[in-house]
């Protein structure tokens, strides 16, 4: 017993350096590595922060039906999503010109304007038992212009120059049949418009140059519409009215030397027409047209 006690004396420097180091073995094992303790981390070492991770294209498995350049390889993006892309990133899109679109041209190719329509060609239907037609008018001779009536008339932009005048030369040698309060109107040539050169219009009439050229020149002018002759009749010009130089007075007018018997506004006027406008004082007879008179009694 002895013995033992002197061996252990003898090492007892060495046990208590072996206990020791179990200790410390023990402790490391118990309070560091990967035990935790109620659930806490250990607050020996702080938390490490995550490097963020690179960013990996993974190319889609199924195929892609937008258009790609053949270059680079890139997806082109559509007009419709442009707006979500940076301005700088953004591809220019170029519209392609395709076989639908027209070369642009300086000049441009002119429309398909449809044209006015033209005035119908004038008839004259005659009554063979009156020998007139349905506006009371004798069969037109010929070689001059048939009538066309007012509602066949198409109106152009056209434009083109007549020859207008109003005279009343008749009258200075039938002053005595004249009313008195009117001779201070009759010139003294009897020349109340002279022969002017005025604009006119197409489709227009006989009726139409006079009314607007009275009106231009401050003219009086009086006339009324009768629906049996289809045209308007010209009442007075200058305030001298028909009978006011006799039962038998009033205007007519005259184109190119010849009288036509059918209503001025049935009178279809043509580029350099003559246009007189005369008065009477013997229904026509002092104008050397006696065809008005046909078939009434002489007097």
């Amino acid at each position: 017993m002895k013995k033992v006690i002197a061996t252990l004396g003898k090492h007892k420097s060495k046990l208590i350096t072996a206990a020791v180091i179990v200790v410390v073995l023990t402790g490391a094992w118990v309070f560091g590595g990967n035990y935790a303790v109620r659930g806490d981390p250990s607050p020996l070492l702080p938390p490490e922060t995550p490097e963020p991770a690179a960013e990996v294209s993974v190319p889609s498995a199924e195929p892609s039906d937008e258009p790609t350049d053949e270059l680079t390889g890139e997806t082109d993006i559509p007009l419709s999503d442009a707006a979500d892309v940076p301005v700088s990133d953004a591809p220019s899109p170029t519209p392609e010109r395709t076989a639908e679109t027209p070369e642009p041209s300086e000049t441009a190719a002119p429309t398909d304007t449809p044209m006015p329509a033209a005035t119908p060609a004038p008839t004259q239907d005659i009554d063979p038992d009156t020998g007139k037609d349905k506006y009371q008018t004798d069969q037109v001779p010929d070689g001059k212009p048939l009538p066309v009536e007012p509602e066949d008339a198409v109106m152009g932009d056209g434009s083109f120059t007549v020859t207008l005048t109003v005279r009343c030369d008749t009258i200075l040698g039938n002053m005595e049949l004249l009313n008195k309060e009117k001779r201070e109107l009759v010139p003294e040539d009897g020349v109340i418009f002279p022969v002017t050169s005025v604009t006119a219009f197409e489709g227009e009439s006989v009726f139409n140059v006079l009314h607007r050229a009275m009106k231009q020149a401050k003219i009086h002018m009086a006339f009324r519409n009768t629906p049996i002759y289809n045209s308007a009749y010209i009442e007075a010009i200058n305030n001298l009215y028909e009978f006011d130089a006799g039962e038998l007075s009033g205007w007519m007018y005259c184109v190119n030397g010849w009288y036509p018997n059918y209503g001025c506004s049935r009178y279809r006027i043509q580029p350099g027409d003559m246009i007189e406008w005369n008065y009477t004082c013997d229904l026509g007879r002092d104008l050397g047209q006696f065809w008005v008179t046909k078939g009434l009694p002489d007097e």
